[in-house]
């Protein structure tokens, strides 16, 4: 039996890891596992990489979600909910150098020592392994003048230093740290100086061996003693080893201060280097991506704005630097939601991200998929055939939604869009009896009505759930007939039935042409507030030869979300708010709130442009991608939805996630989004429908994958676009 957690934290959900911890979840709710009362609620922190969700979960019979959500208010919030005890702020994280190569992580300042404040440190599996690594060069700090990521994993921080104080305003050594994700440092001291150098360098080391979601909470414990070991430290507690080795060996090591030394002569023009190893004692170091064939295509883009080649390339390091193997299963990888937070599968997040990664191939979604098939509850109650997940917060106006209901419908949708984009058939087969459950499941729930309520029985009946139960049912349907399975007639039956009424039932008007509802109460009241979640009305699937599947709006409704999706309340110059400017509650900080979030300004934008609203999905595409360029083109999950100015730039969320699952993969969507790729290859096709405007005008994409084969294509000034390499056989659709 598992011991009771402390006090002030409540356990997880049936099927969640209890390895991720989620950060104030609303009193009443229940977090992304064992969550620590009064911290932010907008995001989770790992503590640990989680294996795949066990099958000891998966028999639980308890449902992951909540019992006592609280009741709507669309004025208040979640008025009756007590506010929950106050704990330390979650340390900024805007500003840190993150390199991740999953389970390993390094976060640094821009100053690039390590001091143990904060979250700096070298981090393996949840846990840091090394808090504090101070450099000193005769006897000095090096006054830091440079820190930039160089790729995914590693970052170079550059320092200078004048050895002689009164030798002028020169210096004459600068001092190069490359710092990478799985534990290695290599610092290099370079000299300018006129003549020979004899100089003493110290490095400072020291750990906690804490847990992340401690150090997060405030709560990293002491700084642990140190032994002299082999050509370094070590460092031991009830929670296990860190060693970290030095080559060349230091000439003394002081355990007492776990200090390494090192004197050397450095001639004029000449360089001295030393390599620190961190590992966990018996660790090999080794990452996810070592060794592994990419589940990802080393896609390239290129064209008349410079900027969409550092996009696609950044934002592949950034998904394949996420990248987690189920321990049980290590062929199947699947994505980590985001650094530093949450470290830890996810599952509606790794479906959606593998979803809008599917330019890329589908490897990942295939290992996504058979990772949470395991996952799927099993029996035959309320929750037999969901893909388990946790609640989470939606912004000011909702109770927390079930991750896992939105979970279980990407399953099915993602299944069907790998198949046309070109996963094997007997994958598919392996992989159909999980996505009938997760159909089976929604039909279940729906029973003798029309909506899906979110969470569970006698909750909201949000627009976003409906337009995700709708495209799962459509392209699931899709599916079961290709294999000769029953239950397509039912489905889609039922979504024309859903359609009708929605149009009907989920439509505010107003004197500007009305607006689509964020939801519906229970009692029938509509909570009119507009955000960025409509965008997912527009994201309605990719059916045989090319076809997008219907959506919920006809076309008239539809004409009016893109202009509300274009207009100043959700467009803020940088990507979609997710609450309109003018709504009660704005925050431009709020994570659902009114930050702009990457992934639904991502599916607006291919949602747009598949209508033919493209002026509008231009605007938002040029937004983003001009916050991208501000953000080194590492997309963080959101940031503030403050409007654009002449000569600004978007302000950066201090706990968004950065790299992020979602936001990285968005990256790839809205390219793919310009060239507007609908491969069928099933039957062999590829249709293009590419944006007329051509926004970005000429851009090429090479290198992505369609029908398991490199594919390439050109869109024109005119927005013209044509195939430069495809699979043998592949035609080309009309």
């Amino acid at each position: 039996m598992s011991p009771p957690p402390p006090a002030g934290v409540s356990t997880a959900p049936a099927g969640v890891s209890s390895a991720t911890l989620g950060l104030g979840a609303p009193s009443g709710t229940v977090g992304p596992s064992t969550a620590i009362a009064g911290a932010p609620s907008a995001h989770a922190v790992t503590a640990a990489i989680p294996p795949a969700i066990s099958s000891a979960h998966r028999k639980d019979p308890a449902p992951p979600v909540t019992r006592n959500a609280p009741p709507l208010n669309a004025h208040a919030g979640r008025a009756n909910t007590p506010a929950p005890r106050r704990s330390a702020e979650l340390p900024p994280a805007h500003t840190a150098l993150i390199c991740v190569a999953l389970p390993s992580l390094a976060i640094s300042s821009q100053q690039g020592q390590l001091t143990g404040d904060g979250l700096e440190g070298f981090y393996r599996a949840g846990r840091r392994l090394l808090s504090r690594c101070l450099l000193r060069v005769a006897g000095r700090e090096p006054v830091a003048v440079q820190a930039r990521m160089v790729a995914a994993d590693r970052a170079r921080f550059v320092a200078t230093l004048r050895p002689v104080v009164d030798g002028g305003p020169d210096p004459d050594i600068m001092v190069e740290r490359m710092r990478h994700a799985d534990g290695t440092e290599r610092i290099t001291l370079r000299s300018s100086a006129t003549r020979p150098l004899r100089l003493p360098v110290e490095v400072a080391l020291g750990t906690d061996l804490a847990e992340l979601g401690a150090v997060a909470a405030g709560r990293p414990g002491r700084a642990l003693s140190a032994t002299v070991h082999d050509s370094g430290m070590r460092w031991s507690s009830p929670a296990g080893h860190a060693v970290v080795t030095a080559d060349p060996p230091p000439r003394d090591a002081l355990a007492s201060a776990g200090l390494l030394r090192w004197e050397f002569d450095l001639p004029p023009g000449g360089t001295w280097s030393v390599e620190l190893r961190v590992r966990a004692d018996g660790g090999t170091g080794r990452t996810v991506g070592h060794g592994t064939v990419r589940p990802l295509a080393g896609a390239e883009a290129a064209g008349d704005d410079a900027r969409v080649g550092p996009l696609l390339r950044t934002c592949a390091e950034d998904l394949h630097a996420l990248l987690l193997r189920d321990p049980a299963h290590p062929s199947d990888l699947y994505l980590a939601a985001g650094a530093p937070w949450r470290c830890g599968l996810a599952p509606a997040e790794a479906l959606a991200a593998a979803r809008m990664a599917l330019p890329l191939g589908t490897r990942l979604a295939a290992g996504t998929l058979r990772a949470l098939a395991r996952t799927q509850l099993p029996g035959a109650g309320r929750e037999s055939g969901m893909i388990p997940g946790p609640l989470r917060d939606t912004g000011p106006h909702l109770p927390p939604g079930c991750t896992g209901t939105e979970a279980t419908l990407l399953f099915p949708a993602l299944l069907a869009e790998a198949r046309r984009w070109g996963l094997p058939e007997q994958e598919v087969a392996e992989l159909l009896p999980t996505a009938e459950r997760c159909l089976q499941w929604l039909r279940a729930a729906i029973g003798e009505g029309t909506y899906l309520a979110d969470p569970g029985p006698g909750g909201p009946l949000r627009c976003e759930t409906q337009a995700h139960a709708h495209r799962a049912a459509l392209l699931g349907a899709d599916l079961l007939d290709a294999h000769g399975r029953p239950g397509a007639v039912e489905l889609r039956q039922w979504a024309e039935a859903l359609r009708t009424r929605f149009r009907e039932d989920f439509w505010a008007e107003d004197r500007g042409g009305g607006r689509p509802a964020a939801a519906r109460t229970p009692d029938g009241r509509l909570l009119p507030h507009l955000g960025s979640a409509a965008a997912h009305l527009l994201d309605t699937g990719l059916l045989g030869g090319g076809v997008m599947a219907p959506g919920l709006l006809d076309k008239v409704q539809t004409e009016q979300l893109a202009r509300l999706l274009g207009g100043p309340a959700l467009d803020s110059g940088w990507g979609l708010r997710s609450l309109g400017v003018r709504e009660a509650s704005y925050n431009p900080f709020g994570h659902r709130g009114g930050a702009v979030r990457v992934q639904e300004t991502a599916l607006a934008v291919g949602g747009m442009a598949a209508a033919g609203y493209e002026k509008e999905s231009s605007s938002l595409l040029r937004g983003v991608l001009s916050a991208a360029e501000t953000f080194g083109f590492r997309l963080p999950e959101m940031y503030a939805g403050e409007q654009r100015c002449e000569g600004g730039a978007p302000l950066p969320h201090p706990a968004a996630c950065r790299p992020a699952a979602t936001a990285a993969a968005s990256g790839v969507q809205i390219l793919a989004a310009l060239a507007g790729i609908r491969p069928d290859a099933p039957a062999g096709t590829v249709t293009l429908r590419p944006m007329r405007s051509a926004p970005l005008g000429e851009i090429g994409l090479a290198g992505l994958r369609v029908a398991g084969a490199p594919f390439s294509v050109r869109v024109s000034r005119l927005g013209l676009a044509m195939v430069e390499e495809a699979a043998d056989g592949l035609q080309l659709g009309a």
